[in-house]
């Protein structure tokens, strides 16, 4: 429909609102490994129950990762960088973590990937430092 056409206007602020979540989203979910160390050796225990090899450094590097990511998200720089790792690290939870879940034990990492990829094809939109440079 003709009329529909008119939110078009708003595509750049929806991806900033977009980036905006999920980088939120990303700095909540890994801010509590951050700030405490009996958290991140939680996590590093989660990973070696599924025979990550070296759980502490990956629990590590993956809680690195998202936190940065979800900064890199928010304010919309090197994004396609910040997507393509953040669909990497993703793509070995959902293989490593979540094969045969239900749906609702995948769908945050699944959704995260979803996002990363978008932003990793269609970029951070205008609303951002990316497009600054």
């Amino acid at each position: 429909m003709q009329s529909l056409r008119y939110f078009e206007k708003y595509k750049d602020i929806s991806v900033f609102v977009l980036r905006c979540a999920f980088g939120i989203r990303l700095i909540y979910g890994t801010q509590d490994n951050i700030l405490s160390w009996e958290q991140m050796l939680e996590f590093s225990k989660f990973l070696e129950s599924y025979h990550f090899p070296f759980p502490l450094v990956s629990a590590i590097a993956s809680v690195a990762v998202q936190f940065a990511g979800g900064i890199m998200f928010i304010l919309g720089y090197h994004t396609r960088l910040a997507a393509l790792i953040m669909m990497l690290n993703f793509t070995v939870a959902l293989i490593f973590v979540h094969w045969g879940d239900a749906y609702l034990n995948l769908a945050p990492a699944l959704h995260i990937w979803i996002v990363s990829f978008f932003l990793l094809t269609y970029g951070p939109g205008k609303i951002a430092i990316d497009s600054r440079r």
